[in-house]
């Protein structure tokens, strides 16, 4: 029986899958006498080429094609496609330059970098080449003979007194990144003592300042040999017409003879030797009086009240504001009162008008340096309306006074001596005026010019001049009125003086 040919092989993986598989058994319409794949077939390319060509070179004779029964096996097995070709392996891709390359430590003989890795490794990173130029030279030099992984390098076996130009490659499968170097040339020598500012404690916050006033900070620093020293305004150089700095080996001085709104801002202080530097930022704010409220109005009065609304001052003077002051003018006298004083709110009302008056008002803005040197006045005035009331004094019931006479105090009877004066009194009241009479044991004493008679509010006196023993009696006094009339009598006795008497006076 002919040989058949040898299957198709798809792929070396499924070849060696295959082999790894038990032995199937062979089924039984299977010739016994298959031969073996020639061991000629190197590659799985080779092996799916060599049959075909074969085929193509030499076709089979029709006395060896196999018989009917014989080929039936070789329909029923499967036909396995041509492998296809591998992917190729992406290129290699280089990574970023290095970043914030910076100066860490210096000696006489040794140069300390530092960096940051690179923004984009590529391909990975393997690690990095450190190369320095003397100046002047075109020659790099690889300062690491193996690369390094570390985000720091120490150059050492320096020559003290050169001057390198210094750089830092990153290194991946995709070869060199691009090189990151130090701005400046390095000089190779001592640093003995590190630039460093020494900001006093009061000018670490903000220093603030009135307009025209006078401005003199004194910033010392340390650093050998001297540092250089430069300043900065936000961010531009200063104006030298204005600000003056007076440098020295231990301090900067800044100057401004008579400080302006336009002076405020932040500077920045730089003191540097080679490549280390020390930075410090100084606030200064000059500030102002505030502007007047940008406008005040008269919403509303009422009453004895009258309603202000007014919105904040367009300058502030370069500073918050702390408050404003009210105050209110009537407009017969024209003279400023100061109504409310530090109030915070943008309204007001303010209260205890006076009735029947016009007034104006106006409202100082406030803040730390002070009052606005001008006011808002509101355009419309407030008048206060005189009410409608009509002053009724209360109706008092008139109360009669009328009275009969009577007597408040009554007369007592007396001694007297003779030839010595002598005076009855009493007290009457009544309305109206009493007329007052005098008697004498009834009788009437009238116009007698031996008594003299006195009615002085109320009080009724008679006076007897020089009485004698006849004089004696009782007397009598007599009120009356319309209404009636009253009396007091009294009993008056006139005493004889004997010559004992005489005789001790």
């Amino acid at each position: 029986m002919p040989a058949k040919p040898a299957p198709i092989k798809k792929s070396a993986k499924k070849a060696a899958a295959k082999e790894e598989k038990p032995a199937e058994p062979v089924p039984e319409t299977v010739p016994a006498e298959v031969p073996p794949v020639p061991e000629t077939v190197p590659t799985e390319a080779a092996a799916v080429e060599a049959p075909a060509e074969e085929a193509a070179a030499e076709p089979a004779p029709a006395a060896e094609a196999p018989a009917p029964e014989a080929a039936a096996p070789a329909e029923a097995a499967p036909v396995e496609e041509p492998p296809k070709p591998p992917t190729p392996p992406p290129p290699a891709v280089p990574a970023s330059a290095p970043q914030n390359l910076s100066l860490d430590d210096i000696n006489d003989t040794s140069v300390t970098l530092k960096w940051r890795s690179p923004e984009n490794i590529g391909s990975g990173l393997d690690g990095y080449i450190v190369e320095y130029c003397k100046e002047g030279s075109a020659e790099w030099v690889a300062a690491n003979t193996e690369l390094t992984t570390s985000n720091r390098f120490v150059i050492s076996g320096l020559t003290t007194g050169d001057l390198l130009n210094i750089r830092v490659v990153a290194m991946n499968a995709g070869g060199r990144s691009e090189p990151v170097a130090l701005p400046q040339p390095v000089p190779v020598r001592e640093i003995m003592d590190r630039p460093k500012i020494r900001m006093p404690r009061a000018l670490r916050s903000r220093h603030v300042k009135h307009v025209g006033e006078k401005i003199n900070l004194v910033i010392p620093f340390c650093g050998k040999p001297k540092p250089v020293i430069s300043w900065t305004k936000d961010g531009q150089p200063l104006d030298t017409k204005k600000i003056n700095i007076r440098n020295s080996d231990k301090d900067s001085i800044l100057f401004i003879r008579k400080a302006e709104r336009d002076d405020s801002g932040s500077y920045e202080m730089t003191v540097k030797i080679d490549s280390f530097e020390d930075k410090a930022t100084l606030i200064i704010q000059i500030v102002a009086l505030p502007g007047p409220p940008a406008s005040v109005k008269l919403v509303d009065s009422w009453g004895f009240n009258a309603a202000l609304e007014w919105t904040s001052p367009k300058d502030n003077g370069n500073t918050e504001i702390t408050g404003y002051t009210i105050q209110k003018a009537d407009k017969k006298t024209g003279d400023w009162f100061t109504v409310l004083e530090h109030f915070h709110r943008l309204n007001a009302t303010v209260t205890d008008l006076v009735m029947g008056n016009v007034y104006t008002f106006r409202v100082f803005a406030e803040n730390k340096v002070g009052k606005s040197e001008t006011a808002a006045v509101t355009k419309a005035a407030a008048h206060i309306q005189k009410t409608g009331i009509v002053y009724k004094p209360p109706e008092y019931k008139e109360h009669d006074f009328s009275e009969a006479p009577k007597f408040t105090a009554l007369l007592n009877d007396r001694a007297a001596t003779v030839g010595y004066n002598t005076k009855l009194l009493c007290a009457v009241r009544g309305s109206p005026k009493p007329k007052i009479e005098w008697l004498k044991n009834q009788m009437l004493i009238g116009d007698d010019p031996k008594y003299r008679q006195i009615n002085n509010q109320g009080v009724c006196s008679l006076e007897i001049r020089k009485p004698s023993s006849f004089d004696g009696g009782v007397y009598t006094c007599r009120a009356k009125n319309s209404l009636g009339e009253a009396t007091v009598a009294c009993r008056l006795e006139v005493k004889q003086v004997t010559i004992q008497e005489e005789k001790v006076k």
